[in-house]
């Protein structure tokens, strides 16, 4: 299994993506969960001035740190909201630049509003979803949807555990839609995380794997946490699981964006960038060392 991570480890340390796979490559990771959902919220990258020149220069750091972009992020949003068709051309033009980046896979967060039933829920993201599917069968990518983390609100429901997420890839039953399991957010429900990975069984493409204390989505790195990492990998290794083993754990130190802070702010209000580079280090060991005792690490 080979060890991947996503572009977001730095984005409170850089808005230049392509700065952001230096550092990950100097960490040692060689394979990377690109965010469109960075761009996205940001309007710079791939949703700024020319998208072709940034997609090029992706490409290019790609190239000049050998690595590879192996699954990618769409932007968060409000996809089943009514009249929110900016939101799907977004999401299309991410699919359409997760092709010619050559990512084989995109994860798409399903929607959720206020009053809708589960059957609701489920036929409003299908009908979101099916343009997608139809635009990924051409280019030959595969959605993957993901699980959320748990939240209890009145009158809400969202797909937050692995037999929800299930029972909705069944529903809309196309070969393009399948699964991304978020460990940290699976660490949020009773069950263990080789019950939600057994359960997803062969419709388990991707992971994104991060810790927390179990009532909160925390996005830390294993051993942080109460994670089971035990339980995680032996179902993995149970199914078959072919995909990356991607971190998504870039929450450890209390960070700010340059813009959150003010010019004469003391020196360690943000962590420095070389204590956030020795925790990415730290991050690709801990991966490393949880695929090497189960007998499964590839460079």
């Amino acid at each position: 299994m080979k060890l991947a991570t996503t572009t977001g480890d730095f984005s409170r340390y850089t808005e230049d993506q392509a700065e952001a796979v230096k550092y990950i490559r100097e960490a040692g990771f060689r394979y990377i969960d690109y965010s469109f959902n960075l761009d996205y919220k940001r309007q710079n990258g791939f949703f700024g001035e020319d998208p072709a020149a940034h997609l090029a220069k992706m490409k290019e750091a790609a190239k000049a740190n050998g690595v590879c972009f192996v699954q990618a992020h769409a932007p968060m949003g409000d996809p089943i909201k009514e009249g929110n068709i900016g939101f799907s051309e977004a999401t299309a033009r991410c699919i359409e630049a997760a092709a010619a980046l050559g990512i084989p896979n995109i994860a798409i967060h399903t929607g959720y509003e206020k009053g809708l039933s589960r059957e609701e829920t489920f036929e409003r993201n299908a009908a979101f979803f099916r343009p997608l599917l139809s635009l990924a069968d051409r280019l030959n990518i595969t959605l993957l949807a993901e699980n959320f983390n748990k939240m209890c609100v009145d009158g809400l429901y969202w797909i937050d555990n692995a037999s929800d997420l299930l029972s909705f890839i069944e529903f809309v039953n196309h070969p393009r839609l399948q699964a991304v399991l978020d460990a940290g957010h699976d660490n949020m429900q009773k069950t263990t995380r080789g019950e939600a990975v057994r359960l997803l069984g062969t419709h388990l493409r991707a992971l994104h794997v991060q810790d927390n204390p179990g009532g909160d989505d925390s996005h830390m790195m294993p051993f942080y946490g109460t994670l089971d990492i035990d339980s995680l990998m032996e179902g993995l290794l149970e199914v078959g699981y072919k995909g990356y083993f991607t971190f998504e754990s870039s929450s450890m130190m209390k960070r700010y964006a340059p813009k959150d802070l003010p010019a004469d702010a003391p020196p360690l209000a943000r962590p420095p960038l070389s204590l956030r580079i020795a925790e990415e280090k730290l991050l690709y060991e801990i991966g490393k060392t949880i695929l090497s005792t189960y007998g499964c690490f590839e460079e």
